[in-house]
């Protein structure tokens, strides 16, 4: 990485707000930006934008929206905040925390009713891990790309200049530590010299950076099966820049797993049939974590079983939870998904002992049955037995999204050390530190978005106040 450069330039072309980073989180900021009435060039590396919110199912958490008070949720920041706090164990910044629980209804409110983004509440949604109501506001097809193609259609809508395959390098600054400009570069070799007068960064997390991911998450990044499941232009770049200019970090060990993605397709296993009865075995045909507790934490309880795998076992009960779920189509028409009509020829189909399985499984119905405890705390008692016809998904677990980032105000501006903020640089999404707390064990689902569009919209807003004040 190029990094920060002091250098006196001349710029080629200047604007008051650049937002650098075409996801949610900026595109969100430029519509913030736009609707405060500044000029806003969103630069975005790739030709077309994707990234983590394309691979995403779109879910954004909320509290307090009018979407969610429709659907007769009760709900408001006050119990968001209490949430955040009581899943991350105390360790979330508490203002972060204050801020996006009392912002993100806002958010939501803001885009359905400025800029016609298609949120609606996700009301089959049955586990609640760690929120203790529903929050998952989410677009019609459960899909990432349909809320990133919304979020796109609004930002030409709004008048925003978006500018694609052109990958920010280098910062510019002077001696204040104020961001004057940024350097493009494209994909012929050409460069591009952009003056700013307020700067938004939104390129995402490190995922993509081993080398940042063995030094901040050395549980997942020294993993013997190590996976990556993101976009891979998170490079930690936006983190590194802000480092440089006197940022300070926050949360750096935080992350959001899955245990739940397919081999070797890298498509996700949606989790409702396993919050609804259904169980994870590795390649011994045995249980190895309650699949319930943390879907996040379930990532690196997977990849310590043998060939860093395992096995959803579910019937046609919890089949039919999912049957309509865009990813549980593809993995259909892929050949994904292994069916037998009983537990012997289930294994032989997945090679897994066939006595261990149906040890497994006999295991499982006395749980459901109420005639032994799970030996590893899960609550079986809501649960049906599994039954007839059996089918099975090959998983494994994934580093899905790096949680930390730059630390930031309730303006979305980032700051010191000592909480002063630098003069004109703001960040949002996974270039900010998130409200995951530490570790694995404090993400909430779909966080990763509501920091996307909650930090977006402030972010937009402030860098566009202060560029129409200087």
């Amino acid at each position: 990485m190029s990094g920060l450069d002091r250098s006196a330039v001349a710029f080629d072309v200047e604007f008051p707000v650049v937002v650098v980073g075409a996801g949610a989180a900026g595109l969100t900021a430029a519509l913030a930006a736009r609707d405060a009435g500044a000029e806003v060039l969103l630069l975005e590396r790739d030709e077309t934008p994707r990234g983590s919110t394309s691979m995403s199912q779109g879910y954004v958490c909320a509290a307090g929206s009018k979407i969610q008070r429709a659907a007769g949720i009760e709900d408001d920041a006050e119990r968001f905040y209490a949430d955040i706090m009581a899943r991350t164990r105390g360790t979330a910044n508490p203002d972060l925390a204050r801020t996006v629980s009392d912002n993100a209804g806002r958010a939501i409110d803001w885009l359905v009713e400025n800029h016609k983004i298609p949120f609606e509440m996700n009301l089959t949604w049955g586990g609640f891990f760690g929120h203790s109501v529903n929050r998952m506001h989410g677009v019609p097809s459960k899909r990432g790309e349909e809320l990133h193609g919304a979020l796109i259609r609004a930002a030409e809508e709004a008048g925003v200049n978006l500018v694609t395959g052109a990958h920010v390098d280098k910062v510019f600054a002077d001696e204040t530590n104020t961001v004057v400009g940024v350097r493009v570069r494209r994909a012929d070799g050409s460069e591009e010299l952009v003056g700013c007068q307020t700067l938004v960064l939104t390129t995402c997390g490190f995922g993509a950076n081993l080398e940042m991911v063995k030094t901040y998450i050395p549980s997942f990044g020294q993993a013997a099966n190590y996976r990556y499941f993101g976009h891979e232009g998170n490079e930690g770049e936006g983190i590194e820049w802000g480092r440089d200019l006197g940022a300070a970090l926050g949360s750096m060990d935080a992350f959001q797993g899955y245990g739940a993605l397919t081999e070797p397709y890298g498509i996700i296993a949606n989790y409702d049939m396993v919050m609804n009865g259904a169980v994870t075995v590795n390649i011994e045909g045995k249980r190895f974590s309650n699949e319930n507790a943390d879907i996040s934490a379930q990532a690196l309880n997977i990849l310590a079983q043998p060939e860093g795998t395992g096995w959803i076992i579910f019937d046609d009960a919890r089949r039919a939870i999912v049957e309509n779920l865009p990813e549980f189509r593809d993995l259909v028409t892929l050949g994904g998904v292994r069916t037998a009509p009983d537990a012997d020829q289930l294994a032989a189909l997945i090679r897994v002992p066939p006595d261990a399985l149906k040890d497994t499984l006999a295991e499982v119905e006395k749980m459901t049955r109420g005639e032994m405890a799970c030996p590893f705390g899960r609550d079986f008692s809501k649960s049906a037995p599994l039954s007839g016809t059996l089918h099975a998904l090959k998983t494994t677990g994934a580093l899905f999204h790096t949680q930390g980032g730059l630390k930031v105000n309730s303006k979305a501006q980032v700051i010191r050390a000592d909480g002063t903020p630098l003069p004109n640089l703001f960040a949002g999404g996974g270039t900010a530190e998130s409200i995951s707390g530490t570790g694995c064990n404090g993400y909430l689902p779909a966080a990763g978005l509501c920091m996307a569009v909650t930090l977006g919209m402030l972010a937009g807003a402030s860098a566009a106040e202060l560029a129409a004040s200087a």
